[in-house]
C-alpha cells in the first residue's frame, strides 16, 4: 500500500522548528531553574511550556532538573540548557552559590514539589498553589486538563504566554537505521501500562503478512520483552532494537517510522512531535490528558472503560479489555486515512506555529 514519506515530513516540520532557534544564553547572568523530574513522555508534554519560558526570560541560563538521560530530548527541542540529576519532587544539588533568581514548579502540583523548590530560597517561585504553603502565589490546579495545556496554563497566570500547540522537535541528528518500518513498543515504565506482549506479537505477525518492515523498541531493561515479542512474531533478531538505542537515534526511528504501536509511552509522545501516525493503547490514564495534542487524524486512541484497579504491578483491565483484532483495526484505518491523503494531495505540509495556534484558537481550545 502507498503511504506519504513519514522522513521527509519530520524534516520539514524540523525545518520550521529551527527557524526559531533560540539565542545563545549568557555565560553569567540570572538563572532559570525549571523542575521537571519525571518520564520521557512527560518531558515531551512540558516543551511548550519550557520553550515559552525560555523566549520570556532571553537573558536567563535555563537549568532543567531532571533525568539526565532526557537531556538529548531537550536539546531536539531546540532548549539551550543544563541538567541537573534529578529523581521526583527532590531538592536539586544547586551548584551556584547564589540562589536560582526564578525557579519553576513544572513537576506537579503537590506540597513535595514545591518544597524542593522552596529549600534552595529563590527570589521568585512559581507554581500552582497549595494549601500548605498560603504565601504562594498560584493559580488553582485545573484537574481534567490536558498535561500540555496544563502547564501553559499555570504560565499564563504569571504573564507568559505558552503555544500548546508548540510540540514538534527537530529532525535528529543521524537518519534512521530502519527508515519507513513500523515501530512496535511493548514496554512501558509500569506493569499497569503492558499491553500483554502475545497480542503485540500477534499484531507483528499481521504487519508482516501486508509486506510492512518490523522493528520493536524497547529500554535495556525491556530486552528479553522485546526478543519475545520477536520470536513469537516470527521477526528476525535484527528486527529488535531495544536497548540499542541512544534518545537520539530512538527519536530518529520514530521520526522516520510509517507507523508507531505503543501504549501509553514517551515513544507515543514522541510520534506526536514527529507526526508519525500512530495507534496508543490506554489503560486507566485518558487520551483526553496524555493523548496526542496536535494533528488528530494521526493518531488513533483506544481505551475501553474498565474499573479502577488500584495496583499497578499487574497489566489494567482496561488494555486486557483491547484485543489485537481492535489494534488491527486500528491500524488498517490509518492506513487507509495515509492513502486518501496520498491520493488527494501528497504528504500533508507541516504546519508553522501560527498556524497551529490560529487552529487551536478556531477550536476553542485555550
Amino acid at each position: 500500500m502507498p503511504i506519504p514519506d513519514n522522513s521527509s515530513y519530520a524534516r520539514a516540520a524540523a525545518r520550521v522548528m529551527q527557524e526559531q532557534l533560540p539565542s545563545p544564553r549568557p555565560a553569567e547572568g540570572p538563572s532559570l531553574l525549571v523542575l521537571r523530574a519525571l518520564s520521557m513522555g512527560e518531558v515531551m508534554t512540558g516543551v511548550p511550556a519550557v520553550r515559552a519560558l525560555t523566549r520570556a526570560f532571553p537573558h536567563h541560563r535555563l537549568t532543567v532538573a531532571g533525568p539526565p538521560a532526557y537531556a538529548d530530548f531537550l536539546t531536539l527541542a531546540g532548549v539551550p540548557h543544563r541538567v541537573l540529576d534529578a529523581s521526583g519532587p527532590e531538592t536539586p544539588q544547586w551548584p551556584e552559590a547564589r540562589p536560582p533568581d526564578l525557579a519553576v514548579n513544572l513537576h506537579g502540583h503537590g506540597p513535595e514539589s514545591i518544597a524542593a523548590l522552596h529549600a534552595l530560597r529563590p527570589r521568585e517561585l512559581w507554581s500552582y498553589a497549595h494549601p500548605d504553603f498560603p504565601d504562594l502565589r498560584g493559580p488553582r490546579w485545573p484537574a481534567g486538563e490536558h498535561d500540555v495545556d496544563l502547564w501553559c496554563r499555570m504560565l499564563g497566570y504569571y504573564g507568559v504566554r505558552a503555544d500548546p500547540t508548540d510540540l514538534r522537535l527537530w529532525a535528529p541528528p543521524q537518519p534512521s537505521r530502519r527508515p519507513g518500518a513500523v515501530l512496535l513498543h511493548p514496554g512501558a515504565a509500569f506493569p499497569a501500562r503492558r499491553w500483554p506482549e502475545l497480542r503485540f506479537a500477534q499484531v507483528a505477525r499481521w504487519l508482516r503478512s501486508r509486506g510492512h518492515e518490523v522493528v520493536v523498541t524497547g529500554s535495556r531493561s525491556e530486552l528479553p520483552l522485546a526478543l519475545r515479542v520477536a520470536r513469537v512474531a516470527g521477526l528476525d533478531e535484527r528486527a529488535v532494537m531495544a536497548g540499542r538505542t541512544s534518545p537520539n537515534e530512538l527519536a530518529a526511528l520514530v521520526a522516520e517510522s510509517t507507523m508507531v504501536i505503543c501504549g501509553d509511552t514517551g515513544v507515543a509522545q514522541l510520534a506526536t512531535a514527529y507526526a508519525t501516525p500512530s495507534v496508543v493503547l490506554f489503560g486507566a490514564a485518558h487520551p483526553e490528558v496524555w493523548g496526542p495534542r496536535i494533528d488528530p487524524w494521526l493518531h488513533i486512541c483506544l481505551r475501553l472503560p474498565a474499573p479502577r484497579q488500584p495496583r499497578r504491578s499487574r497489566t489494567h483491565h482496561g488494555l486486557l479489555r483491547i484485543t489485537d483484532n481492535d489494534v488491527i483495526a486500528a491500524a488498517e484505518e490509518l492506513f487507509a486515512r495515509l492513502e486518501a491523503a496520498t491520493a488527494a494531495q501528497g504528504p500533508p505540509r507541516p504546519r508553522t506555529a501560527a498556524e497551529d495556534t490560529a487552529g487551536a484558537r478556531s477550536a476553542g481550545r485555550p
